[in-house]
């Protein structure tokens, strides 16, 4: 197959890459990119660990054709740390012991981003129906609600 030139905006750093017709985000962030953060999980878009920003919107980087995203901005947990500072969300999730393996953590994270930065201030409903679409076999969510809900506290108090 020949490949195609594809120009996307990872992390804030333009990146130019050369891809396969049918190569998956997730595939070129960790190949191409070494962007490990972004994990597969289930290859079909059910276990949210493949979890990136795309364009504002938490989508599953295994679902995406890289070569159909040329121009768009792709964020991943990488890219949330700023001069060395973890992201509040971050830290919250490190704070409220909502990492137990870490497998899920950083699509979880991305999903709780994706919905702060559109409404910072959520209901408990809302952090529920965001990250319905990340599993996680560790925690039982609790602490990874409760992670979510404090960082929305930060920003209100």
């Amino acid at each position: 197959m020949r490949k195609i030139e594809v120009t996307l905006y990872v992390n804030n750093t333009k990146e130019t890459l050369q891809v396969e017709p049918t190569e998956r985000l997730l595939d070129t962030l960790r190949n191409q990119l070494k962007l490990t953060s972004v994990k597969e999980g289930c290859a079909v878009g059910e276990c949210g660990a493949c979890t990136v920003i795309l364009n504002g919107e938490a989508v599953h980087s295994c679902l995406i054709l890289t070569a159909q995203i040329d121009g768009y901005e792709v964020l991943t947990t990488e890219g949330l740390e700023v001069n060395g500072k973890l992201d509040p969300i971050q830290q919250s999730f490190i704070d409220h012991q909502a990492v137990q393996c870490g497998f899920c953590t950083p699509g979880m994270i991305m999903s709780a981003k994706a919905l702060l930065n559109k409404n910072p201030s959520p209901s408990k409903e809302e952090i529920k129906t965001a990250i319905e679409g990340n599993l996680c076999r560790c925690t039982g969510y609790q602490q990874i609600v409760e992670a979510i809900e404090a960082v929305t506290q930060i920003k209100e108090g």
